[in-house]
């Protein structure tokens, strides 16, 4: 699967001297998983559709009535049509320089330790929904005012999030600033039981497939492959049997394509099938 770096596909310019830039993102078809490289912190205001997006130490799914800040580093997303012909949502990157000179005028509390998701939700009220309005506006300026316009309508947005979310959004904004991509094996352990392929694992752990397998084999002893099989089979028996689910309610969500490839494997692995556990 090819790597899409983002915001550079979406502009001719030299990423690298640009603090800020706005993006309109449509499209006519689900994308599922796509591997994203983000180079600057983003907004993802979405307008129509449903996004999924899955980093090394988390995931999280929103409608049309969200919008999201996620950090830069590697992640996978999906963005599915919903009612609409069309997906559409509002991306607005910035760099840590910028963040930096917003919270050095007005942060209130010093940075910790604590640990913090890779990602924060917006809900899309009023006052969101008139700034999209904005920004739109915005960019038909003349190129010359463009930069300040969108300078101030950054501090804005920041100003009204830190004012409805308070401490939680300030110290989310803290976490963005050089914070070291997970650890392998914390990365490893957070996505045991998703549906993620081990290329997919692989790229949020910043590694080709071939170096991602040799650490893997190197810390746990044995391939990547049969580890995740065994824990996502053990964890399958476990929920069927304590919540009484059904095989078609649960393989997807631990990574196999269809049904028959799941029992097959559940089969293999305890000697009958998934259907069966019970008897």
């Amino acid at each position: 699967m090819t790597i899409q770096n983002i915001p550079e596909i979406f502009t001719k310019n030299n990423v690298n001297k640009l603090d800020l830039i706005v993006h309109d993102f449509k499209m006519t078809d689900d994308v599922f998983k796509s591997k994203v490289k983000l180079s600057l912190h983003m907004f993802s205001f979405l307008q129509k559709g449903k996004k999924q997006v899955h980093f090394a130490d988390s995931s999280v799914a929103v409608n049309d009535k969200q919008s999201l800040l996620i950090k830069k580093g590697n992640c996978l997303w999906s963005e599915l049509l919903d009612n609409d012909d069309i997906y559409y949502c509002k991306l607005f990157f910035f760099s840590e320089s910028k963040l930096r000179d917003f919270l050095k005028k007005n942060s209130q509390f010093a940075p910790n330790e604590e640990e913090t998701p890779s990602y924060f939700v917006i809900e899309n009220d009023d006052y969101i929904h008139s700034y999209l309005n904005s920004l739109s506006t915005i960019l038909n300026a003349p190129a010359i005012f463009i930069e300040n316009l969108l300078s101030a309508k950054f501090e804005e947005l920041m100003l009204y999030l830190l004012n409805k979310y308070g401490k939680a959004f300030e110290k989310y904004l803290q976490s963005l600033i050089s914070n070291e991509p997970s650890a392998f094996k914390t990365i490893i352990e957070n996505n045991v039981y998703s549906n993620l392929k081990i290329d997919e694992i692989a790229f949020l752990c910043h590694m080709s497939l071939s170096t991602f397998k040799r650490n893997f084999i190197k810390e746990y002893k044995t391939s990547p492959g049969k580890w995740l099989q065994d824990k996502r089979l053990r964890k399958a028996k476990e929920l069927m049997k304590e919540k009484q689910l059904k095989p078609s309610d649960i393989y997807l969500d631990f990574g196999y394509n269809n049904l028959s490839n799941f029992s097959a494997a559940f089969k293999n692995k305890f000697g009958k099938s998934p259907n069966l556990i019970d008897s």
